[in-house]
């Protein structure tokens, strides 16, 4: 199984941290924003990194190398930010089950339970949601559910349909990647993975939820930084 660590961004809410780094390869914690995440997708059993580069890629692929941990690490260049999806794309073609990550990301969560579920449920995508505040319902993915099973999925909403949000970790099946391939930009001129997630869902595919036990955080700004540092004292 592979993990797919989207790392393109240039992180501009991190500067100058990020004026001469990758936003990967801020330290959280001792270590770079990246390790926790390739630790993350290690954790729930893949076998290969797959990393989507884009700003500083030559730093990440120079300290990283071709392996982390015992694990083949590749690379795939966006050479422009046009979006979750379309980061996701340069990653194509899936083999098989694949996680999907952010690489801004550091979790201590019930993740093992996102595959089991894919799994039993025979999913074309498996999403770790929370519930949140409509405040923070506009800054990221929505999503609508039935008894678990996810009925539409919007991405930064200026009125949010519910409160249910993703949390940076999903398990896809390779349905996704003619979803990708049919997006229009949305109103943010981007390709966004939650809307190639919302035309699985149209289309009839299964795609289903698990909450989040645990925490998940995405690292934007330094107070995120001393955030997740104290979580994880």
């Amino acid at each position: 199984m592979d993990g797919v660590v989207l790392a393109a961004g240039s992180g501009t809410r991190l500067r100058p941290l990020t004026a001469d780094r990758p936003k990967g390869l801020v330290r959280v914690a001792g270590q770079p924003l990246l390790s926790h995440a390739f630790d993350t997708v290690l954790s729930v059993g893949v076998d290969r990194l797959i990393v989507v580069v884009g700003y500083r890629a030559d730093d990440i692929v120079e300290y990283y190398g071709d392996d982390y941990r015992g694990v083949p690490v590749e690379y795939v260049h966006q050479a422009e930010q046009l979006g979750t999806a379309h980061a996701l794309q340069q990653a194509c073609p899936l083999d098989g089950t694949t996680v999907v990550m952010n690489g801004d990301n550091v979790c201590r969560a019930n993740l093992d339970a996102v595959l089991d579920r894919h799994r039993e449920t025979d999913a074309a995508a498996t999403l770790l949601v929370e519930s949140v505040t409509r405040e923070q319902a506009r800054e990221t993915g929505v999503v609508e559910t039935d008894d678990g099973r996810v009925t539409g999925l919007v991405e930064k909403p200026a009125d949010p349909p519910s409160t249910l949000v993703v949390r940076g970790f999903q398990v896809f099946e390779p349905t996704i990647e003619p979803a990708c391939r049919l997006l229009r930009p949305s109103a943010r001129g981007e390709y966004e993975l939650a809307d190639a997630v919302d035309l699985l869902v149209q289309a009839g595919h299964r795609v289903e939820t698990v909450r989040l036990d645990g925490w998940c955080h995405n690292v934007n700004d330094r107070a995120d930084i001393e955030q997740v540092t104290e979580r994880l004292d």
